[in-house]
């Protein structure tokens, strides 16, 4: 049995796409960062729709080579064939939207590292433990990186591996057009159909538009074309047509493309075209490795390239196989399918991996956000705040001890130094937004009425808000703090952060098995798809199974939900654990004054040190941690 579905080989380096859309490459004032590169995309793009994919490749010694790698991890691709170059920087594209029609970009390939790939790279068992090679055109351009390519078909062909080409023609590449027309998709070029044509006989399925096809064979006739190419290869030629779909020949060429074999095409906005054919691709390799007819796998394919074609950014575009699924059978709503809300909240939540957080079976979150509360503590002090809760970060690092598994809320005011510190630590990380003890809800003043201050906040750290609400709430007052929560909701979702939603109805009024169901749905009511929830203890089995009734009929693809303390006793706290570990989408504990507070009532006073205060905090978290372990190993023992 073989491990892998897939290898792709070929081209990595790092997009910089221009946030600005409908301007001027040369007016963009930010970007973001994606992974790119034509095997790179297929090798992420298949691994989403649930194949076993791996990419052969080179990468920088650098943070950028550092970052495709980490992210390769992510998607689920297997990075055994990804070589790090000690000599060579990562390959760099900047790349716009500029409208429907221009896609300026430039590439930075000079000496790049992957361009270094060599034959030595390319390990034969790996080849033998993959159903199928999928090669680019690129990588035949230079004589080193050719050999690879070459030394990969010649393996698979022996271990039995289907192989495949995306033509993927870059004139400036191919050293047949200038740096500056990177977005020229066609120049002619005798050499470098030559070379295309001397290496076709290697491949089953041969993929291209209609202009990479021109060079193909050599022709802009594109039947002409397509028979050139069939005239050096069986493979089957899967012709993409823009608009009109696209066309598979698996045996003699017509004498009209709309003769081929198609699949159904789906009316959508074009919005961006860069990575489409990768998208393309992805769907494609779906349905041909897992047996389909070419109708259906055209169809997977038309379906993966409209959501590229709908969406900023390549692989970040790219759909799970839930959400292809979901897309084929409900159909196109509305034709940007970038604010299609059932799509897209399917799409982000059914991608997360991409973001780098963590998915663990457990958390146990020392909580020390609290800013209100230390600041009424008698000898407070801003800066003294700042190293108490860089103690507490020490103590949440000791009790985590390098595992998986644990976390941190800390706030940006008083605890920046710890903040930044845990950043990259391993733990996860949540940040609160709302201004202590508001109601009507309010958020801190440091991200701005638009809530525009995200855009600097660490990728890896969770958006997290308290809300203290009732459903006997007002109407004015329900609605007011339902918009602030929008707001900052689709500001992080703006900015790639996940969101983590507080709610404390107790504090309000008084509370019964439905209440906390009831706040539930009425934030989904608002729009409002948090990925985490954060709850207080219920003491009743019903409270529980209503609260998760109300989000899972909303969202079944929740992080799933944490238990707050509220300053409880520890026995209280394992009374709460008891009842909260019997069900699987309560996911952990987030508790900050039953561990700190004590601690820092006596640091603050000066009654202790640091040292002393770090070995209690660190007791109590571990014991916190001790008393949900114990609880959810019951429930499993059961």
């Amino acid at each position: 049995m073989k491990r892998l579905d897939l290898i792709t080989i070929g081209r990595a380096g790092v997009d910089l796409y221009g946030a600005q859309v409908g301007g001027r490459l040369e007016d963009m004032g930010s970007f973001r960062k994606y992974i790119g590169g034509s095997p790179t995309n297929i090798a992420c793009g298949t691994a989403r729709l649930g194949l076993r994919s791996a990419l052969i490749t080179r990468v920088g010694d650098e943070h950028m080579g550092r970052f495709i790698r980490e992210q390769l991890v992510r998607e689920g691709v297997d990075v055994r064939g990804v070589t790090t170059d000690p000599a060579r920087l990562t390959a760099l594209v900047i790349l716009g939207i500029r409208d429907q029609e221009q896609f300026p970009l430039i590439f930075y390939r000079e000496n790049c590292a992957d361009m270094a790939l060599c034959e030595d790279d390319v390990d034969e068992a790996l080849i033998a433990d993959s159903r199928s090679v999928l090669a680019t055109g690129t990588h035949l351009s230079h004589p080193r990186t050719e050999a690879a390519v070459l030394k990969a078909l010649r393996l698979a062909r022996a271990h039995g591996a289907k192989t495949a080409l995306d033509i993927d023609y870059r004139p400036n590449l191919w050293g047949v057009a200038g740096h500056g027309d990177g977005e020229s998709r066609f120049v002619e070029s005798a050499a470098v159909t030559a070379k295309l044509q001397a290496h076709l006989h290697f491949f089953d399925l041969i993929v291209g538009t209609e202009e990479e096809f021109h060079i193909a064979g050599g022709s802009t006739d594109t039947i002409a074309a397509l028979r050139a190419v069939r005239a050096v290869s069986a493979a089957t030629l899967v012709c993409k047509r823009g608009a009109k779909g696209a066309v598979a020949f698996d045996g003699a060429i017509p004498d009209a493309l709309d003769d081929g074999q198609t699949g159904p095409g789906f009316p959508i906005e074009v919005f961006n075209v860069l990575g489409a054919g990768d998208g393309f691709f992805s769907g494609l390799m779906k349905g041909w490795l897992d047996g389909e007819d070419w109708p259906r796998a055209l169809e997977y394919a038309n379906a993966c390239g409209a959501f590229a074609v709908s969406r900023h950014g390549c692989t970040p575009a790219y759909p799970s196989l839930e959400e292809l699924e979901f897309f084929l059978a409900r159909g196109v709503i509305r034709p940007d399918l970038r604010n299609d809300a059932a799509l897209e909240q399917i799409h982000w939540s059914t991608n997360r991996a991409r973001r780098g957080l963590p998915d663990w079976p457990d958390y146990r979150i020392f909580a020390f956000d609290h800013r209100l509360q230390l600041e009424e503590m008698p000898g407070y002090t801003p800066a003294k705040g700042g190293a108490f809760k860089k103690l507490c970060l020490t103590a949440a690092r000791q009790v985590q001890a390098g595992r998986q598994g644990y976390g941190i809320l800390c706030d940006n005011r008083i605890g920046r130094d710890a903040l930044h510190a845990a950043s990259g630590s391993g733990l996860w990380i949540g940040r609160p937004c709302e201004w202590p003890g508001s109601r009507p809800l309010t958020l801190e003043p440091e991200l701005g009425a638009d809530c525009g201050g995200l855009e600097a906040w660490a990728r890896e750290d969770v958006v997290k808000v308290l809300c203290f609400c009732h459903p006997d709430d007002d109407a004015a007052t329900r609605a007011a703090q339902e918009q602030t929560v929008r707001r900052l909701w689709e500001a992080a979702r703006r900015n790639d952060l996940e969101f983590l939603l507080e709610i404390i109805p107790s504090k309000v009024g008084p509370c019964d098995d439905t209440t906390t169901a009831t706040l539930i749905r009425q934030f989904y009511a608002a729009g409002i798809y948090p990925d985490w929830w954060k709850l207080e203890p219920m003491q009743t089995a019903a409270g529980w199974q209503n609260a998760i009734a109300a989000i899972e009929e909303n969202d079944p693809h929740t992080r799933g939900i944490v238990v707050l303390g509220l300053d409880a006793p520890e026995a209280e706290l394992r009374a709460s654990f008891d009842v909260a570990a019997a069900f699987p989408l309560v996911r952990g504990f987030a508790v900050g004054r039953t561990i700190f507070g004590d601690a820092a009532r006596r640091w603050l006073a000066g009654d202790i040190g640091d040292d002393e205060a770090v070995t209690q905090m660190t007791e109590r978290f571990a014991r916190l941690a001790g008393l949900w372990d114990a609880a959810r190993a019951a429930v499993k023992g059961a």
